[in-house]
């Protein structure tokens, strides 16, 4: 198994946090990251989008790394 580093947790919750937010979106046509920040195109929303992107482009990498680095992270 895995050890996830702060990084990777970091990550994580904020791909929950998107999914959750895509979840009521879907539902319920309510966007809760822009009803917090004040709307979709404010600063603070577009900040949190593109940081809930980045961290699903970061977790690309967990399904790729090698049996080697997970060995390799354990260790530590």
């Amino acid at each position: 198994m895995h050890r996830m580093t702060g990084w990777d947790k970091f990550t994580l919750a904020l791909i929950i946090i998107g999914a959750l937010n895509w979840g009521l979106i879907g539902f319920f046509r309510y966007d809760l990251v822009a009803a917090i920040f004040g709307g979709q195109l404010t600063a603070l929303s577009r900040i949190v989008y593109a940081l809930v992107g980045l961290s699903g482009l970061w977790s690309l990498s967990l399904l790729f790394r090698s049996d080697e680095e997970r060995v390799r992270e354990r260790s530590y």
